[in-house]
């Protein structure tokens, strides 16, 4: 059973870094998969964050983020990572990883697999 599961997460105040990881387990050819992170805050429906290429080399990110947030992924470690810098309380929501098997899309339906989500609260 494919599982994703995301770690990282925490507290942190305006302005500081944190930095998510999403593993995946039995997720064959992990390498075939784009990744995305979504996150979702209280009241709030679930929004795109990033997403990731299958090869890497590829990015996308939400203008709420972009210059902030960098994704990247090692395939040989079945990983992929959300580096969050310059944090702003808004940035408070539970924060999911994803896996779509056919192409790097900001839309959440299509993806396949999903991780349970890490807490991430900034404080002002």
């Amino acid at each position: 059973q494919v599982q994703l599961v995301e770690s990282g997460g925490g507290l942190a105040q305006a302005g500081g870094s944190l930095r998510l990881s999403c593993a995946a387990s039995e997720l064959t050819f992990f390498s075939r998969y784009a990744m995305g992170w979504f996150r979702q805050a209280p009241g709030k429906e679930r929004e795109f964050v990033a997403v990731i290429s299958t090869s890497g080399g590829s990015e996308y990110y939400a203008d709420s983020v972009k210059g902030r947030f960098t994704i990247s992924r090692d395939n040989a470690k079945n990983t992929v990572y959300l580096q969050m810098n310059d944090l702003k309380p808004e940035d408070t929501a539970v924060y999911y990883c994803a896996a779509n098997r056919v192409r790097a899309t900001t839309f959440a339906n299509s993806y396949d697999y999903w991780g349970q989500g890490t807490q991430v609260t900034v404080s002002s």
